[in-house]
């Protein structure tokens, strides 16, 4: 495969081989992501209220595979992740913990993660397409503009250096064989909650392909890094880095250059939408109130915000970053549990509102005929 790779740039170039592998894998994610359901949000809201069920046998499947996936390429010497940024460059702790919480919050107030607002964005859901774009900007102001500063001075607050000491697998003296031997255990909980949950069929293949994909991402980008004499980053499923990079290329010029996420993205958008379409659930949606639209905004910035602090977003943290066992990939999943967790406590709270106590109820004296 390496060889018909290195043909391929040759004869194509490596931006553009990578940007048409980002649009396949893109389409694969979106579609079996759309067809399973597959939400982070709705996973953690499922685990929060004791649910084991549907929605968080999903994301376990998807999870679950993704790393047993990707621990058996590295097994294999088909994918070397030492070099990711992920696990190669000085991490932050402190913006793993704080920006994953703020991804967790966020992602409660806009019903959806940043993938899985692309994916109803292509169902028709113009609340998520609005998120979507409010996620992109923040996103772009935390990378290089307004937010910068700020994220950077929360980022200096506790870091950890790159190589081993940000591998959780190195950190506890263990290797490949027990990574793997993890996720093993985890697809064990997976298949479980699907049987007692009563899983479809399109629950299983959705959140299997899922995973599928995320370790597609890993496996071509490193086929490519080898087959190719140009430096290229290897690089997994990430939401927040690309959705900024689209808004500057329509805003920008001159455009940032091509390569795997700019294949990636529409190729999720395509994607979900043909699901959509196999599965008759296209439907234009909106906003039902002011108030609905005010929280979906702000959950949109807080989720832009905390995915750059973060290093990225509920895939990108922490299913690509989660397979190679990135200590800050971990502690973002931790964080975005925790933070949506408390959101959708707060959110489930009525609101009462106390009658002044000069007011009194209205006295109804009766009239004689």
């Amino acid at each position: 495969m390496v060889t018909e790779l290195a043909s391929w740039v040759e004869t194509y170039g490596t931006a553009s081989v990578l940007a048409v592998g980002g649009a396949f894998i893109g389409v694969l994610f979106g579609f079996f992501a759309q067809r399973s359901r597959f939400c982070l949000r709705a996973a953690v809201i499922e685990f929060w209220h004791g649910k084991f069920g549907e929605k968080l046998s999903v994301w376990l499947l998807a999870f679950s595979s993704a790393l047993i996936l990707v621990q058996g390429l590295i097994l294999l010497g088909w994918l070397d992740v030492s070099s990711a940024r992920q696990l190669a460059n000085r991490g932050s702790l402190s913006g793993a913990l704080v920006g994953g919480l703020l991804f967790g919050v966020g992602m409660i107030m806009t019903r959806g993660c940043a993938s899985r607002l692309l994916v109803l964005s292509a169902n028709g859901n113009l609340r998520a397409l609005l998120s979507g774009l409010v996620f992109a900007v923040t996103a772009q102001a935390a990378l290089a503009g307004s937010l910068a500063p700020l994220r950077t001075e929360i980022s200096g607050w506790w870091t950890v250096d790159g190589g081993a000491a940000r591998d959780v697998l190195a950190r506890v003296g263990a290797g490949n064989v027990d990574g793997l031997v993890f996720g093993l255990l985890w697809l064990v909980v997976a298949i479980i909650f699907s049987v007692r949950s009563g899983n479809r069929l399109w629950m299983w293949i959705g959140g299997l392909g899922t995973g599928l994909a995320v370790a597609a991402a890993w496996w071509f980008s490193y086929a490519v890094s080898q087959a190719s004499f140009d430096a290229v980053q290897i690089q997994g499923l990430t939401f927040s880095g690309p959705s900024a990079e689209w808004l500057m290329r329509v805003l920008a010029s001159p455009a940032p250059a091509f390569g795997f996420d700019a294949g990636m993205l529409p190729g999720v958008f395509v994607g979900s939408f043909i699901g959509a379409l196999v599965g008759r659930e296209f439907k234009v949606e909106g906003f039902k109130d002011g108030y609905s639209m005010a929280r979906y905004i702000v959950g949109a910035m807080a989720m832009g915000f905390g995915s750059m602090l973060a290093g990225g977003c509920a895939v990108g943290a922490g299913m690509t970053g989660g397979a190679i066992f990135a200590l800050t990939a971990w502690l973002t999943l931790l964080g975005m549990w925790a933070g949506a967790g408390l959101m959708d406590r707060v959110l489930a709270e009525p609101v009462h509102t106390a009658q002044p106590a000069t007011q009194q109820a209205p006295v109804v004296v009766p009239v004689a005929p």
